[in-house]
């Protein structure tokens, strides 16, 4: 869009304040609403007219203009050297370290009659201004990658039924080139937010010092000034393609500019183009969007002469880091309450995972994909873990137990057999039994190591039979045998087992095999 010229109005106002007031050319332009060094060029195009401020008050708009028309033409051929620059000095600008300071003292070395460092910041103003292309001059090269998705939507019909279905289009440029990606997506869920970030990088095939989204849920879980909360699954991305992600400030519309312009440009050039066809999946739908998007990206700035890929292939594919080399793992994410025996459950395997065992009670996240579980406390990873799928399985880590729970974890099945069979086949067949049952190893350890001690206390025969009766009531605890030898149960066993049944005795309620014949 090109810059709009002050008002008449405004031009005698700047005159007038410079010639009766004390303000300085800055408290001026700030008065005026205009940038200082435009309050400065009008001054000195005055003060080297010769003109008196009366002379000035007396002259129409046009004769004002005129004046100020001629002073530009006689600077002509010094502009039109300086102006023949602009499009290197832009490119030259995105370059980390170049400021405009720098550029300045190449161009008086190579015209020492030019135009001094104000008048040379003017005019790079007014042209950079002029441009079609708004805010890319703040931007390195390979610096920023701003995405969004489209406020309008585009539909895909169903081929049985006829209905048609809206879709998402997310967005992404760069900052410095502005070379732009579209794709339509099935929805701003966070698993097809990151697989579209991630198709943007490898379609720029690098990746940016920061990726700058607005704030939506799958980006942002809590928009704040200050201390905006990123979801956890889109920071584990930036993780993995080594780059951060610094949100859009809220209210702060120049953030989001960039995008907002290249949707509306993807408005113009993609979705008009396409307005009456019909599209029965997504993935013819982006085959069309991505041809017209590779016209998009090859038409050249109004001013600039220079496409968007040639500006990208020329000045900022050599400042992006390399891709990794796989693809990102999506990964999955879920608070978790840490549970008394300092364990954490996979439920979508129903597979248990130590955590130091100082973290009982607290709550952590658990970040996992097809190969791997990460549990992160305060932010910060204290384990990962090859994932294990055996359902109602432990996976505990030696160092995660505190001392006396070790001390059991020093024993194997193998021990506690070899030691009750030292006892006894009924002691036996019960350690055997309270190993097969326990889902955790540590607490059949626990219950054999309980029971085998009871030895310590009872003879090794009231043992036998106390485990015995247990079997036969299918009781594998440490409790109940030790109830059963606290009452003397195992006595009663014992009892029935060597007194035969007594016979009955005739009755005459007693009905004898001769009633049935």
């Amino acid at each position: 869009m090109a810059r709009r010229r002050i008002s008449m109005r405004k031009i005698r106002k700047i005159i007038q304040l410079s010639q009766t007031s004390d303000l300085s050319r800055r408290q001026i332009a700030k008065a005026m609403n205009v940038s200082r060094p435009v309050v400065a060029q009008y001054i000195h195009d005055f003060q080297a007219s010769d003109l008196s401020l009366a002379q000035i008050e007396t002259m129409s708009d046009s004769q004002l203009l005129g004046l100020f028309e001629e002073r530009k033409k006689k600077k002509s051929t010094k502009y039109e050297e300086l102006s023949g620059y602009f499009p290197y000095f832009m490119k030259e600008l995105k370059k980390k370290g170049v400021t405009r300071q720098h550029l300045w003292q190449a161009y008086r070395e190579a015209h020492p009659r030019g135009y001094s460092y104000t008048q040379f910041c003017y005019h790079f103003q007014l042209w950079r201004d002029g441009l079609d292309v708004t805010m890319h001059l703040e931007h390195k090269a390979g610096d920023k990658m701003f995405v969004d998705y489209a406020g309008t939507k585009q539909s895909i019909v169903d081929p049985i039924t006829g209905q048609a279905k809206e879709v998402e289009v997310f967005v992404a440029i760069l900052g410095a080139s502005q070379l732009t990606y579209a794709e339509a997506t099935p929805s701003q869920q966070s698993e097809d937010w990151i697989r579209s970030n991630e198709r943007a990088l490898r379609y720029m095939g690098g990746v940016t010092a920061a990726i700058t989204p607005d704030n939506l849920k799958s980006a942002i879980t809590r928009s704040s000034r200050y201390e905006p909360g990123v979801n956890p699954q889109f920071d584990d991305f930036a993780e993995h393609y080594q780059t951060v992600i610094l949100p859009a400030r809220t209210q702060k519309a120049k953030d989001k500019a960039l995008v907002e312009n290249a949707v509306k440009l993807i408005y113009q050039r993609i979705y008009a183009p396409l307005r009456h066809r019909t599209f029965y999946s997504i993935d013819e739908l982006n085959e069309a969007m991505w041809e017209l998007l590779e016209g998009h990206n090859n038409t050249p700035f109004q001013r600039l002469k220079m496409s968007r890929r040639e500006l990208f292939e020329q000045m900022e594919r050599p400042a992006l880091k390399p891709l990794p080399r796989e693809p990102y793992p999506l990964k999955q994410h879920s608070e978790l309450k840490v549970q008394f025996n300092y364990h954490v459950e996979l439920r979508q395997d129903r597979h248990y995972y130590s955590v130091p065992w100082q973290l009982k009670g607290k709550q952590v996240r658990m970040i996992y994909d097809e190969r791997n579980v990460a549990i992160y406390y305060d932010n910060i990873r204290i384990v990962q873990y090859r994932r294990d799928r055996t359902p109602n399985g432990y996976t505990t880590l030696p160092t995660h137990m505190p001392d006396h729970h070790r001390h059991y974890a020093e024993w194997s099945p193998g021990r506690f057999l070899n030691w009750a069979k030292t006892i006894g086949e009924d002691v036996l067949r019960m350690i055997r039994k309270i190993l097969e049952s326990r889902k955790h190893p540590e607490q059949a350890f626990k219950v054999c190591l309980g029971i085998l001690n009871l030895v310590k206390k009872y003879d090794p025969e009231r043992l036998n039979q106390a485990c015995r009766r247990a079997l036969s009531f299918e009781l594998y605890s440490y409790k109940g045998i030790k109830n059963i030898l606290e009452k003397g149960l195992d006595h009663e066993e014992q009892l029935s087992l060597e007194c035969p049944e007594a016979p009955l005795s005739d009755h005459e309620n007693i009905r004898g095999s001769q009633y049935y014949q």
